[in-house]
């Protein structure tokens, strides 16, 4: 009985205006473009070879791949990584293997979303694709670099497919508002040019955010008769513009270092963006507050230590305050940051002395400054031959607190610019004075 209502409800637009043929595909010239491999391929009919699709959501991975399937001379099975698992994987290959046995017809199989299984889940198609039994097409939004094992990566071509252009966008809502067995074109839907503009905005180079949104906004007026869409109609009806980002994924990496990069080289202006894609997306606002704190020290340094204290405090107003209001503390940290002077002294010198504990290992520390709370440890030297500054006029004295293998060690070396310059006479003025009570 659930069938039977199903078959009466319609399929929504983006999945109905799906392309057909390569002629009805908008974009990704650079993988289908005249004389491109794939192109040639499917106008020979045939697919030798395992590919990766990759590319941001709604930028017709899925749609080459029912293209694909209508052109090449093999029995095509469409799969989800999402909603199926390693089970179906083994029953889908053993029909691939008897049919290949039967007939000799060979079976590709498309995995969307291939990302969401997990390595061991990745290896089961390895000897499968080995030996012919499927051609396997995989469709992802993660960079297969890290999500795809090297094996599997080995053995497909990949293919990286870009966001549709915005004109490419307002041409696939035409061809929606256009086409009379599929789209609209039976509805008379006035759309003006600025609107397919916005709409085609909203949708962020996603064409099934696009084809939904326009869906939506003529689905908000009843009826089967003429209609205008207006900016205002579409605004009611779609409320607010996705922002493509993945808090999980790639994305996630890349703005966050796009927001260090334009801090490091002074840029607010690009600093405000970022931040602001990263919030307006729902990004953690403590995880980006962490990120700064960090960069506080890493980049900044002690070329202006008020840098850190500013961090921490909108750390701080993040956690007091919480969202939206909190977003302003961010926008002071990111604002400060980029405009404070820049030192990765502190970075570097940490580094040099990590380096020497990685190669030197536990060396011991010197007698002379160990602690010695107990007798025994006073009868065993702990403690002997330390000079207590404070006893000095100058509260400097010239004494060795390193290991012997590594006596004299320099890691700090402050730069010239903000308070590091202040930092730099300080560090003169104490090496003078412990020169001088050497010679003393």
């Amino acid at each position: 009985m659930d069938d039977l209502f199903a078959a009466d409800i319609p399929s929504p637009l983006a999945e109905r205006m799906r392309p057909r043929t390569l002629d009805e595909f908008f974009g990704q010239s650079n993988v289908v473009g005249d004389g491109k491999i794939l192109r040639r391929m499917l106008e020979q009919g045939s697919l030798e070879s395992s590919l990766i699709f990759w590319g941001p959501p709604g930028c017709g991975k899925t749609t080459l791949a029912h293209i694909i399937a209508g052109k090449v001379d093999a029995n095509f099975v469409f799969f989800s990584a999402v909603t199926s698992g390693i089970a179906d994987v083994r029953r889908i290959v053993g029909e691939a293997g008897q049919r290949l046995g039967y007939n000799g017809r060979r079976t590709i199989l498309f995995v969307d979303e291939i990302h969401r299984f997990n390595k061991a889940q990745q290896d089961a198609f390895l000897p499968h694709i080995e030996n012919g039994t499927i051609i396997l097409i995989g469709a992802t939004t993660e960079n297969p670099s890290f999500e795809i094992i090297s094996p599997l990566l080995s053995r497909c071509r990949v293919f990286v497919l870009k966001s549709l252009s915005g004109e490419e966008i307002a041409g696939i809502l035409r061809a929606a508002l256009d086409d009379v067995e599929r789209g609209f074109g039976n509805r008379q839907v006035d759309v003006g040019r600025e609107v397919l503009g916005y709409l085609a905005h909203l949708a962020s180079g996603d064409a099934r955010t696009a084809l939904n949104a326009l869906e939506m906004a003529i689905s908000s007026f009843p009826g089967s008769g003429p209609l205008k869409l207006t900016r205002h109609s579409v605004e009611e009806a779609v409320q607010k513009r996705v922002i493509l980002y993945d808090k999980d994924g790639e994305e996630h990496f890349n703005i966050i270092s796009a927001l260090h990069k334009c801090l490091r080289g002074g840029d607010p202006d690009a600093g405000l963006y970022w931040l602001a894609r990263m919030l307006e997306a729902g990004e953690d606002p403590l995880y980006v507050a962490r990120r700064l704190v960090r960069f506080a020290s890493e980049d900044v340094g002690n070329a202006d230590p008020q840098a850190l204290q500013v961090t921490l405090g909108a750390m701080e107003a993040v956690r007091f305050i919480g969202m939206p209001e909190g977003k302003l503390a961010l926008a002071q940290a990111v604002t400060y940051l980029a405009l404070a002077p820049k030192s990765n002294a502190l970075e570097r010198a940490y580094i040099a002395a990590a380096k020497d504990v990685e190669q030197r290992g536990s060396l011991p520390v010197p007698l002379w400054i160990r602690n010695a709370p107990t007798r025994l440890m006073k009868d065993l030297g702990y403690g002997d031959g330390y000079i207590y500054p404070h006893e000095d006029p100058e509260a400097v004295v010239s004494q060795e607190y390193f290991p012997a293998e590594i006596a004299g060690r320099t890691y700090y070396e402050p730069v010239e610019r903000g308070f590091e310059r202040e930092m730099i006479k300080r560090l003169e003025y104490w090496r003078r004075l412990r020169e001088k009570k050497k010679e003393e």
